[in-house]
């Protein structure tokens, strides 16, 4: 199925394909049996990426919102739909995602727009669509993402892994703080971060290995009236200069494809297709907010951090089975893995397909985003 829109692609694409890579890395087998996902283990080539160019997105959500009934796929006599919490996240029994049209696709990504998180279950089509199937499922929600550092299965680089065994880890991990949660907007440096993501896993540990999520539009709804009032004419840069260097000094498979950037996003973002207003800074990337003295951005990005953290009433954590994949609106919410397995020795082995979305709209419509020619802030204030 072909998506309903075109979007350029050309920035996507690598300077040196594949085939003609000579170098890269790959994880040592965990075990002596074969692995199913053998083929999906993380690559780290020496492909260069050319910049990101700006593009425009048409949300599928706006479609479905044309239909009589924009929900009537969730209420299918075969479907079981149960709210996981009141303010985020829906679990879904009997649609299969492989098998959707486009209207049905439709209704998902407006699903997701409006619950922040929908988990299917038992979804094995899904897991063995395959690489076309795969891009093809993502380009129909945006333009698919490549990831500048993070390892890929050989031949798609379309498709972020994480993965961690007994020996390997190939992730992003801060092991040098007292906990493995790490909460983030996934690649909120770019100018088009992502919207609609899915993720699945193809090997989970027997416990442990969740994914916390949490409510951007709830958190900023339980701040007062008056701190939001400020906090809609803020805005703040997003960096991807940290996750980089970490790259950069051999960690995760030391490979960075395409020079990192930094851009400037509203701190309060406004929902393409529902309208919610969302709290839109992360600890991960989120590095200074624009036009604040340095300890006036500091104190406002810790406690707004923290808020997100300790908010547990406005958080999700969702429990992985086989054959789960779980979609998530990057626009209106944060997450964070758990790395509490790892005495286990056991296997998590990820897939993540990102299409990126808009430029984030500001709340405050006469906020000016400007042009992104940004100040050597990191530097000034090293």
């Amino acid at each position: 199925m072909a998506p309903p829109t075109a979007t350029s692609t050309e920035a996507q694409t690598p300077s040196a394909t594949l085939k003609d890579t000579q170098k890269q890395t790959k994880p040592e087998p965990v075990d002596s049996e074969p692995y199913r996902y053998e083929h999906l283990r993380p690559v780290f080539t020496q492909d260069k990426y050319p910049p990101l160019t700006p593009f425009t997105h048409v949300d599928p959500g706006h479609r479905a919102l044309a239909l009589p009934d924009p929900r009537a796929l969730f209420k299918g006599p075969d479907v079981r739909v149960t709210e996981l919490t009141p303010v985020l996240g829906n679990e879904v029994y009997g649609i299969n995602l492989a098998k959707l049209d486009a209207e049905g696709r439709d209704q998902v990504a407006l699903e997701v727009a409006r619950r922040g998180v929908v988990v299917f279950r038992d979804q094995p089509d899904f897991l063995e669509l395959g690489a076309e199937g795969w891009r093809e499922w993502g380009r129909y929600f945006g333009r698919l993402h490549i990831h500048p550092t993070s390892g890929h299965p050989a031949g798609i680089p379309e498709m972020h892994l994480v993965y961690k065994d007994a020996d390997n880890t190939f992730n992003f991990e801060l092991q040098d703080h007292v906990t493995s949660t790490s909460w983030h907007s996934d690649v909120s440096y770019e100018l088009q971060p992502p919207g609609l993501t899915t993720f699945f896993l193809l090997s989970t540990p027997a416990t442990g290995g969740d994914t916390l999520f949490v409510s951007q539009i709830a958190t900023l709804k339980h701040l007062s009236a008056p701190f939001v009032e400020f906090l809609r004419t803020l805005k703040a840069v997003h960096s991807g200069v940290p996750q980089a260097e970490y790259s950069r000094a051999g960690r995760r498979g030391g490979t960075v494809r395409r020079e990192p950037v930094e851009n400037v996003h509203p701190v309060v973002r406004r929902h393409p297709v529902t309208g919610e207003e969302a709290l839109y800074v992360n600890a991960q990337f989120t590095k200074k907010i624009v036009g604040l003295k340095r300890e006036e951005s500091d104190t406002i990005l810790k406690f707004l951090y923290d808020h997100v953290a300790k908010n547990a009433d406005s958080q999700l954590r969702v429990k992985w089975s086989p054959n789960t994949v779980v979609l998530w609106d990057n626009r209106v919410t944060t997450h964070t893995a758990i790395v509490d397995y790892t005495n286990s020795g056991e296997r998590r082995h990820g897939a993540r397909i990102t299409p990126q979305a808009e430029r984030p709209i500001p709340a405050l419509e006469t906020l000016d985003l400007g042009v992104n020619k940004l100040e050597n802030w990191h530097e000034v204030w090293a």
